[in-house]
């Protein structure tokens, strides 16, 4: 199946195979010498150059208008940086007490059983952050890192912060 569209004559025209000559619109420009691209200025292939070129010469107030900052380099380079050691994924607090299972979650609400161990690290994050609250449950939390807010606000639950290597 052929997809076909009516064109301005009303022939209708498989999409696929070439235009009839007779829709073509320089039809009308026959006998016209230039074919409305002027006798002067002429229709050549790429006049100013394909692409991006001259953005530096002849097209530079379009660059420069247009593209700011196109050009150049910014900030320092790092030779040989190994990222890993950045990797610090992080959680809040209030993500926290989502790692314990759901269970497990209303035994403790209720104010059964001992504190439970989060470790934070075995489930992929590294550094906990202070944003958020954890219910009023004692809870011991390892962590690679704690940040001052979420060690204070861990300990005010009557948790514990323990650094895990």
């Amino acid at each position: 199946p052929v997809a076909s569209t009516i064109t301005e004559a009303h022939f209708v025209v498989p999409k696929e195979t070439n235009m009839p000559t007779t829709l073509h619109k320089n039809r009308k420009k026959r006998g016209h010498v230039s074919a409305g691209h002027g006798r002067i200025g002429k229709h050549r292939k790429h006049p100013s150059g394909r692409g991006n070129a001259g953005g530096q010469h002849h097209h530079r107030t379009n660059f420069d208008k247009y593209h700011p900052g196109y050009f150049g380099k910014v900030g320092m380079r790092y030779f040989n940086k190994c990222t890993q050691k950045y990797h610090c994924p992080t959680i809040n607090l209030d993500k926290v007490w989502s790692l314990v299972p759901e269970e497990q979650r209303a035994t403790l609400l209720k104010g059964g059983a001992e504190a439970p161990v989060i470790d934070v690290v075995s489930h992929g994050y590294f550094k906990v952050l202070g944003n958020g609250t954890l219910p009023n449950v004692p809870v011991v939390v390892r962590a690679k890192f704690f940040s001052k807010l979420a060690e204070q606000r861990i300990k005010a639950a009557g948790g514990v912060c323990e650094l895990s290597a």
